[in-house]
């Protein structure tokens, strides 16, 4: 074992429930950070949350689909 001589210090009927309960706090406190930070875990949570709409790139009349992104590109001279 890795750590075994940790277990010299801190008997194991110790140190592993304060490891869990370490893990479970911080845990706990990550998603209470998400939960009043942000706008969708809330409706997640609460099955209300709609799916993204991810709308599709407008191109341009006139130019093949690609161009537009190498029209704005500026070259050194």
């Amino acid at each position: 074992m890795f750590y075994g001589r940790m277990w010299l210090v801190v008997k194991p009927s110790v140190g592993i429930p304060m490891g869990a309960v370490g893990i479970f706090g911080v845990s706990l406190f990550v998603h209470a950070c998400i939960l009043t930070n942000t706008t969708w875990f809330p409706a997640f949570l609460n099955g209300n949350a709609k799916p993204r709409i991810v709308s599709e790139l407008v191109v341009p009349t006139g130019q093949p689909p690609g161009t537009q992104a190498l029209a704005s590109l500026e070259l050194p001279k």
